[in-house]
């Protein structure tokens, strides 16, 4: 999120962040959004009896706020197919693994137990299937002999924090379509 946001400010596109909302009222992520003067909100899902419960209070809370995207970061919570389906077409959110490898938690374990060569991470738009919505950007990095899950995750975390601002990015520009259930990416022109 903290990535999104600065390179939102840096690179001036013509939106701006709604708001951050988070299911955790400790969350890091909502001092840096406040300090940053981005309205934030909680809806803490230990108050709720149910997921369906908790989802509509979350997209309550959201279309309070009228976004055209919503950008899923640090978000560890499986999400219903009603609320998929509200938001269908503009929610991402980014997984680390080159989808469809790897898909739920653990993947750099996963990817280690493997013995892939490559590890990475896929910026997608959500679906009702958990990590199998059509993918907008992915990167690459080599797993080095040695690598543990830490340092696999460290790596590409520095990757994930380029990915996703320009997945948000094209998004924002209205150069994203998805056709078939795979994402088109137009280009842009210059005169």
């Amino acid at each position: 999120m903290e990535a999104i946001v600065r390179a939102r400010a840096a690179q001036q596109w013509p939106a701006r962040i709604a708001a951050v909302i988070s299911n955790k009222p400790d969350a890091k992520g909502l001092e840096f959004a406040k300090a940053h003067g981005i309205p934030t909100a909680v809806v803490d899902h230990k108050a709720f009896a149910s997921r369906e419960a908790f989802d509509a209070a979350l997209q309550q809370a959201i279309d309070g706020y009228q976004p055209d995207l919503v950008v899923l970061a640090g978000f560890m919570r499986i999400l219903t197919c009603g609320f998929v389906a509200h938001y269908a077409g503009r929610m991402l959110n980014i997984h680390p693994s080159l989808l469809p490898l790897f898909p739920g938690l653990h993947t750099h374990r996963q990817a280690l137990a493997a013995g892939v060569a490559e590890h990475g991470a896929t910026v997608h738009f959500v679906t009702a299937e958990l990590d199998h919505g059509p993918g907008v950007l992915q990167a690459r990095i080599p797993v080095l002999p040695g690598d543990t899950e830490d340092s696999l995750a460290e790596r590409l975390l520095a990757e994930e924090h380029v990915i996703y601002p320009q997945a948000v990015r094209l998004f924002v520009e209205d150069r994203l379509s998805i056709v078939d259930g795979e994402v088109r990416i137009a280009e842009t022109t210059s005169f």
